[in-house]
C-alpha cells in the first residue's frame, strides 16, 4: 500500500541513450515495515555468508531509521561480511565492506572531481587506503576498463581491466561486480580472487547489449580462463610519463630484473618487419563500411555514415594484429547489429575476407612488382635496420620465428620476396583459414613445450600489435613493442604506443634504428 517499486528504465533510440524514466523514487519505508524486514533479515543470517547492502535513491527503504537498525545488526554479527554499495549512505553502514568507484572513493576524501574527470591511479590508491584507515574494513574501488583496486589490512592489491574487442554497454557493470566479488567471499575466497572474479562478471555482462546482462557459470569461466588483460593505462595514455633507457628512444615500461638470455625470437611481420602492406586500414575500413551500408553507401544521411564510421574505426582499432579471419567474424556482427543489409545478403567472414584480400593483394603486387623490377629496393618496404636486427640475432645464434594474422602463403611469399625468409629457422607461420587456431598463440606454446615454462626469459617477441605482444606477457617472455610509423618507417606511432603499453609490452621502440643500443639492453652479443 503506498509504495510503488522501484523501477527504472534506460530508452535508446538509433542505440543512442536517452534520458532515464524512473519508477518508485519516492517511496518512504515506515518504521514497522523497517522493523519486519530488520527482523527477517537478523533471523536468515546465521545461514547467510555475505549480506548486500544496495542504495541507489536518496528515498525508498533506507530511512534514517532503518539505517540505524541495519547498523546494529551489523555490529550483532560481526563475523559475517555486509558489503555496501551506496551512492549517498557510505558513510553510515559502519562494520561493513565497500564497494565503490573510483570517483565516489574520491570525493569521499574531499577530492573535487567532475562527472566526467578521469581519477588517477595514484589518486585511487591514496583514497583507498584513506578509506581502509577511516573505515576499518576491507574495501573494493572500480575503475571501468582500467580495472580495480582492492585494499585491506595486507595492503593496496591491483586488478587489471580486461581488454574487449566486442561493443560494450557499460549500464550494471558495477552491479554485476559486485555480485561476482560477493559469491567468491561467501565461497570463501580471498579479497583478490573475489575483486577477480567480479571483473570476470562485468566482462560477460558488458557485452549484452542494451539489456540487462546476465553472467552464466559457463561465460565467467570462458572469459576468466584466458582473460586479455591491460596493462599500465596511465603510463600508454600520456607519453608525458615514458621513461627511457640511457638516452636513447627506447622506452622502458616495465624493468627486466635479470639479463635477459634470449635463444627463441618471435617477430610479427606487418608493421614490425615489413611495410609491403602498409595502409590495409585505409582499405579494410571503407571495404567495412561498403558491407554495412549496403545499398545506402552512396545516399546514408551524414549522421549514420558517421556513426558507422565511428563504430568501424572503433572496431579496427581494437582488432590490429589479430587474423583477418577473425576480423571479418567481427564485420558480420557489425552488419547484423546495424541492420541496413537484408539477412539474406549478408556474407560469412570468408565471403567477406575475399572482397578485402583481393583489394589488399592488389595494392601489395603492385608494389612486389616495383621490388622485382628493381624500381625500389628491400629498405623501402621493411622498417629502419628490421632486417639488420633479424642478421644479427641470426648471427648470435638465436632461433627466429616468423608468426602473422596474414594468410601464412602470402607471409611466407612477401618473407621471400623480401630476401630474408631464409632466417626464420623456427618457421614461417600465418593464419591458415581456421579462426581456432591462431598463429602467434601456436608458436609461443610450441617454443613453451620445447624450452619448458621455467625458462620463458629465453624467449623474446617482438611486434607493433597487441595480440603477440598480450600472448607472450601472460606467458612471462620478453616483449617489445614496435611502435612503428609505416609510412616513414621509422619514427614513434603514438597510438601503436598506447595499445602496445596496455598490451603488455615490456620495453617500446619507434623503429630499429638505434639497434646497438637495443642489442645491448637485450643481452645480445654482437
Amino acid at each position: 500500500e503506498d509504495w510503488s517499486t522501484h523501477v527504472y528504465t534506460k530508452p535508446y533510440v538509433d542505440n543512442v541513450e536517452q534520458g532515464r524514466i524512473d519508477f518508485g523514487n519516492f517511496n518512504e519505508l515506515s518504521d514497522v515495515t523497517a522493523d519486519r524486514l530488520i527482523g527477517l533479515l537478523s533471523d536468515e543470517i546465521p545461514d547467510i555468508d555475505v549480506v548486500i547492502i544496495n542504495q541507489q535513491v536518496m528515498s525508498g527503504i533506507h530511512t534514517p531509521y532503518f539505517r540505524n537498525k541495519l547498523v546494529e545488526v551489523i555490529q550483532r554479527f560481526p563475523d559475517k561480511i555486509f558489503i555496501t554499495d551506496s551512492r549517498n549512505y557510505n558513510e553510515v553502514y559502519d562494520g561493513s565492506y565497500r564497494k565503490m568507484n573510483d570517483l565516489e572513493a574520491a570525493r569521499l576524501i574531499g577530492l573535487e572531481k567532475e562527472h566526467d574527470d578521469v581519477v588517477l591511479y595514484s589518486e585511487v590508491k591514496e583514497a583507498a587506503l584513506t578509506l581502509f584507515k577511516r573505515f576499518g574494513k576491507p574495501l573494493f574501488v572500480t575503475r571501468g576498463s582500467r580495472g580495480s583496486i582492492v585494499v585491506d589490512e595486507k595492503g593496496v592489491s591491483d586488478i587489471h581491466g580486461l581488454m574487449i574487442l566486442a561493443r560494450v554497454d557499460t549500464v550494471g557493470a558495477g552491479d554485476s561486480y559486485l555480485a561476482g566479488a560477493a559469491a567468491t567471499l561467501a565461497a570463501g575466497y580471498s579479497l583478490h580472487t573475489a575483486a577477480e572474479i567480479g571483473s570476470y562478471v562485468a566482462g560477460v555482462t558488458v557485452q549484452k547489449l542494451f539489456q540487462t546482462g546476465t553472467a552464466s557459470p559457463e561465460e565467467i569461466i570462458r572469459i576468466g580462463t584466458d582473460p586479455d588483460l591491460i596493462y599500465n593505462v596511465e603510463l600508454a595514455e600520456d607519453a608525458r610519463r615514458a621513461r627511457y633507457w640511457k638516452d636513447s628512444e627506447i622506452e622502458i615500461v616495465k624493468e627486466w630484473t635479470e639479463p635477459l638470455k634470449i635463444k627463441h625470437a618471435i617477430f610479427d611481420h606487418d608493421g614490425t618487419i615489413s611495410t609491403l602492406r602498409e595502409g590495409w586500414e585505409q582499405i579494410m575500413i571503407p571495404m567495412m563500411m561498403k558491407a554495412i551500408l549496403g545499398i545506402h553507401y552512396k545516399d546514408a544521411d551524414e549522421s549514420l555514415y558517421h556513426k558507422v564510421h565511428e563504430h568501424v574505426m572503433e572496431f579496427v582499432d581494437k582488432t590490429t594484429g589479430i587474423q583477418t579471419l577473425v576480423q571479418m567474424q567481427g564485420l558480420v556482427e557489425l552488419v547484423r547489429e546495424f541492420g541496413l543489409v537484408p539477412e539474406d545478403q549478408i556474407l560469412d567472414e570468408f565471403g567477406y575476407k575475399e572482397i578485402y584480400n583481393q583489394e589488399l593483394l592488389t595494392m601489395v603486387r603492385v608494389r612486389e612488382a616495383k621490388l622485382t623490377r628493381s624500381e625500389l629496393s628491400v629498405e623501402d618496404y621493411t622498417l629502419k635496420n628490421a632486417v639488420l636486427l633479424l642478421e644479427k640475432l641470426y648471427n648470435a645464434g638465436v632461433i627466429l620465428y616468423l608468426a602473422s594474422g596474414t594468410d601464412e602463403e602470402d607471409v611466407k611469399n612477401e618473407a621471400r620476396i623480401l630476401g630474408y625468409d631464409h632466417l626464420f629457422k623456427g618457421g614461417i607461420h600465418g593464419a591458415v583459414g581456421d579462426v581456432t587456431k591462431e598463429a602467434k598463440k601456436i608458436v609461443i606454446d610450441r617454443i613453451l613445450d620445447t624450452i619448458g615454462e621455467s625458462n620463458t626469459a629465453q624467449l623474446a617477441t617482438f611486434g607493433d600489435g597487441p595480440v603477440e605482444i598480450r600472448e607472450t606477457r601472460k606467458r612471462g617472455g620478453a616483449t617489445i613493442g614496435v611502435a612503428s610509423d609505416e609510412m616513414k618507417r621509422h619514427s614513434l606511432n603514438e597510438s601503436k604506443r598506447s595499445r602496445l603499453i596496455k598490451a603488455g609490452a615490456d620495453i617500446v621502440v619507434p623503429d630499429f634504428s638505434q639497434l646497438p643500443k637495443l642489442l645491448k639492453l637485450l643481452n645480445v652479443q654482437e
